[in-house]
């Protein structure tokens, strides 16, 4: 045998090799045909062969469950003195002011205090105001109106007052609004219709500043208006008297709060020209110290 004819059986010996190896990895590889593959051109993809479907979600392991009535009374408990809206009867009372006024080597005491009965739309409105100087009543009033809520800011209240002191008193019907447009603002008008034709309005506006958790500083101003003449019972026609408060008070607890400030009381228009013919102030600066109550 020649060298030529040595090299020929060597060069087939490899491609049956090479061929063999082929087919075993062809064989190991199941999912590979390569055989019904087309090297050529590109063919074009069939997308009507393509699952479109979307994947089926896989569900939880554990399942939750539903939530029940139970369940929610847990995650929110009544709170004390306050049951869910329209289910029961609330009340509260506050005493705003309850102070000792000084001024120009004298001294009185005053009240300002309200309460309330009923429920979130409808309530009972008791509110209270007098002021007592040198061991005598010089001012007192009690008022006793119906409150219906308009929006959750806002009220309509109805119903009457009864003044006792100055003089032998008098009796008004009484008609108004009040609310909290703001945090910590609170806003009181009312118009009154009384006896001898006498018609009054009067406007109340206190803000709520709250300096720390405990410390709060608050503004009031009142103002009374009067559309007739009536000297026995300290009334003059127009703006007849206001009076701008400044008070600090310090929160012991809610129900609870000593308190320090100032007063600026005036009389204006046709009331002062009465107070001056009586040898009254028009004016007084006071300084007060109180407490503002809650229950």
């Amino acid at each position: 045998m020649n060298e030529i004819s040595s090299r020929r059986i060597v060069t087939g010996v490899a491609l049956v090799a090479l061929l063999a190896s082929e087919r075993a990895l062809a064989a190991s590889m199941p999912g590979m045909d390569h055989s019904q593959m087309n090297h050529g051109a590109m063919p074009t993809m069939d997308h009507s062969q393509m699952n479109h479907a979307t994947p089926t979600t896989a569900q939880p392991r554990t399942p939750l469950a539903n939530i029940t009535d139970a369940d929610r009374r847990a995650a929110f408990p009544s709170l004390p003195g306050h049951q869910v809206h329209d289910r029961a009867i609330n009340w509260a009372v506050i005493v705003d002011q309850l102070e000792y006024q000084n001024f120009e080597s004298s001294g009185a005491v005053s009240w300002n205090a309200t309460a309330w009965v009923g429920g979130d739309v409808d309530r009972l409105w008791l509110r209270s105001e007098g002021e007592r100087e040198q061991g005598k009543t010089h001012k007192a009033e009690l008022q006793a109106l119906w409150g219906h809520a308009i929006s959750p800011w806002w009220e309509l209240v109805g119903g009457v007052r009864q003044d006792f002191k100055p003089a032998s008193g008098q009796t008004w019907a009484a008609f108004g609004i009040q609310g909290a447009p703001l945090y910590g603002l609170e806003l009181e008008a009312t118009a009154y219709a009384g006896e001898r034709q006498q018609t009054a309005l009067r406007l109340e506006a206190g803000y709520a500043m709250l300096l720390t958790n405990r410390w709060i500083l608050e503004p009031t101003v009142e103002v009374n208006l009067f559309a007739r003449n009536d000297a026995d019972r300290e009334q003059a026609s127009g703006l007849a008297e206001s009076e701008v408060g400044l008070r600090l008070r310090y929160e012991i607890s809610r129900g609870f709060a000593p308190y320090v400030g100032v007063s600026f009381n005036r009389l204006h228009g046709n009331r002062a020209n009465q107070a001056r013919e009586d040898g009254e102030d028009i004016g007084q600066t006071r300084l007060v110290a109180g407490v503002r109550l809650r229950f």
